[in-house]
């Protein structure tokens, strides 16, 4: 069983799931903290999206320079929707 696959990974939905998870979980730890969210955000979408390309045989100089691009549509996405679904539901994300 596939929870995830590269294939999945390496488009818009795919990407966007998975950087709103990862920033989500990992923003608050120690060393992270001092890093803005919305720049830590894009480096995990690179994180994401090269090994992705890569894995899937789809990494070329073209698409290596357009991930540069829409990373920021990714990590820019994912950072208004956590920042939507806060304010669409404030008692779920309680930080008290």
């Amino acid at each position: 069983m596939e929870f995830v696959t590269w294939s999945e990974l390496a488009t818009y939905a795919g990407g966007l799931a998975m950087v709103l998870v990862v920033t989500q979980a990992t923003k608050d730890l120690k060393f992270i903290r001092k890093i803005p969210t919305q720049l830590w955000s894009y480096l995990i979408t690179l994180a994401v999206l090269y090994p992705a390309y890569f894995f899937t045989g789809r990494l070329t100089v073209s698409n290596g320079v357009l991930i540069l691009f829409n990373g920021m549509i990714i990590a820019l996405a994912a950072n208004g929707g956590f920042a939507a679904l806060q304010r669409a539901f404030p008692s779920l994300f309680k930080t008290d």
